[in-house]
């Protein structure tokens, strides 16, 4: 005996039945898309970021000002939109036309978010771009771990009246060798450990930082090490303590005195060691720089900006400008390390509050 198919009424009430079941499973789809959207704006925001810094430091040694755009605020918006159908119809018994049924399905995805865009300007940007930064804050990242050698050869203009190097319309000059010295042994003891910075505040609660080197429980080599330090800075060579203070010159032996860079003085120094085209030199277009083999110069390199026709392959961030690409080697950790530090002078800088972003009305669906 042969089970008889199912006819096209019963065919309808299931794909009826079904469509229901769809709909009714639907859930939310903002959930699922936070881990996914944080991560992608995230590495976006990155990535340009980067970029947009690299090309205001090789804009800086063509004498191009420098611009800065925020990204104020990210509000995406989804929609998610689907629609099934069905009929049918079933005629009655000895007519022409036949049974039939039909059935349609559609759905629509919409993604669109709102970013919104600031430009950095005003009085109180341009003024953290242009105010020397703070020396204990300089000093307090070499405290939290950032190498001695590199955070001072970045901000550090003069220390106790040591020259770092300069950059200037003319050229670069190199750096006092006494300088690089000063960097090298505050490397080494900062390895040790036996260099610290602490802030003491006094009854009319003025903080004073104070510079320390413990002689206690240190190697006879870091001991000679502090010993040189402080022949080339001047320092009392009893004095465990030394005053940390903005300045040219030290008003006495247990002062330490630096003259800090600011953003736009960091910026430059580093434009002075982007390979330019030699045309564009010659022809005046961009100042004299840093030779890769520049001898005494080249020697207070903070990183090295490399330039070509073509987009490189092995980059840790590249940018076109004037119809060649300006990168940094993702394999030179030196250089990446200063862009980085680059970077987070940023922080440093106190920009002031930032000014108030335009409304955005977000239509309910």
């Amino acid at each position: 005996m042969r089970t008889p198919l199912p006819g096209p009424g019963t065919a309808f009430f299931s794909l009826t039945f079904l469509s229901v079941s769809l709909l009714s499973g639907c859930k939310s789809i903002g959930p699922s898309t936070v881990a996914r959207d944080r991560y992608d704006y995230s590495s976006s925001i990155s990535e340009s970021w980067k970029r947009q810094t690299l090309l205001n430091i090789v804009k800086l040694r063509y004498f191009d000002p420098p611009i800065f755009v925020d990204v104020g605020q990210i509000v995406a918006g989804y929609s998610l939109e689907t629609s099934l159908n069905a009929g049918g119809q079933i005629s009655s018994a000895g007519a022409v036309q036949g049974n039939s049924a039909f059935f349609g399905a559609q759905g629509k995805f919409i993604d669109r978010p709102t970013i919104t865009y600031t430009p950095l300007t005003g009085n109180k940007f341009i003024k953290a771009l242009m105010t020397p930064l703070p020396p204990e804050s300089v000093f307090f990242m070499i405290q939290s771990g950032w190498p001695a050698d590199g955070v001072l050869l970045a901000a550090a203009a003069t220390i106790n009246g040591l020259k770092n190097q300069e950059t200037s319309v003319s050229g670069v000059t190199p750096p006092d060798p006494d300088f690089m010295r000063v960097l090298e042994l505050l490397r080494s003891i900062q390895r040790s450990g036996a260099v610290s910075l602490r802030v003491q505040q006094d009854a009319a609660k003025k903080q004073t930082s104070l510079l320390t080197f413990r002689s206690k429980d240190v190697s006879e080599a870091t001991l000679a090490e502090i010993g040189e330090l402080r022949q080339l800075l001047k320092l009392d060579m009893e004095s465990a303590e030394f005053e940390l203070v903005f300045g040219g010159t030290a008003a006495h032996n247990r002062e330490v005195a630096v003259i800090t860079r600011s953003l736009l003085h960091v910026m430059s120094t580093m434009a002075g060691q982007v390979e330019v085209p030699p045309a564009d030199i010659a022809q005046g277009r961009a100042t004299p720089g840093v030779e890769p083999d520049g001898g005494a110069a080249a020697a207070g390199g903070l990183l090295r900006i490399h330039s070509s026709k073509s987009r490189p392959d092995a980059a840790a961030v590249a940018v076109p400008y004037r119809d060649v690409w300006f990168w940094i080697d993702d394999r030179d950790l030196r250089s990446k390390r200063a862009f980085a530090f680059m970077l987070m002078l940023f922080t440093l800088a106190d920009t002031g509050e930032k000014e108030s972003l335009p409304l955005i009305t977000i239509p309910a669906q």
